[in-house]
């Protein structure tokens, strides 16, 4: 079974709380959006859940993080792949992320392979947005970080 970690970010605006997205890079998501972003993340193996995630976060932002991570409930994504997540508090300026790349043939069957970023953009959402804009299998991780915040 897959596994991934990542972090998601949040900051607090007043009373308002919002939260790092990242749009996948790649042809297949180029026109989507809605239900299409996630947590920075990636996959990983025989690590440590929270190293993999501080790694990933690095790889696709090119930020390093550092602080008070809290750990959330792992969720299941419709493909299978197990997801930990991590909250932590802190800001990054989205206009200065420098994702890592990714190759794949494309045109498919064209024999031509590309380069894409791994992430083509991210952003900072209020809650309400983020939960339209996240993969479904992920919108857990919303809900439990605005009920550990209100809970103080």
């Amino acid at each position: 079974m897959k596994r991934s970690a990542g972090i998601l970010l949040y900051r607090r605006a007043g009373d308002e709380i919002r939260v790092l997205l990242a749009h996948p890079g790649g042809p297949f998501w180029a026109r989507k959006d809605e239900g299409a972003w996630t947590i920075p993340k990636g996959e990983f193996e025989n690590e440590d859940a929270l190293a993999a995630a501080r790694r990933e976060f690095a790889e696709e932002t090119g930020s390093v993080l550092e602080g008070e991570f809290v750990a959330l409930t792992p969720c299941v994504q419709k493909n299978g792949k197990i997801v930990h997540a991590f909250a932590l508090e802190g800001d990054i300026d989205v206009h200065t992320i420098k994702s890592n790349t990714f190759e794949m043939e494309w045109p498919p069957h064209s024999g031509k392979r590309s380069e894409f970023p791994e992430i083509d953009r991210a952003e900072w959402f209020d809650l309400d947005e983020a939960a339209k804009r996240i993969l479904a299998g992920q919108s857990g991780f919303l809900r439990e970080l605005a009920e550990k915040l209100s809970a103080g």
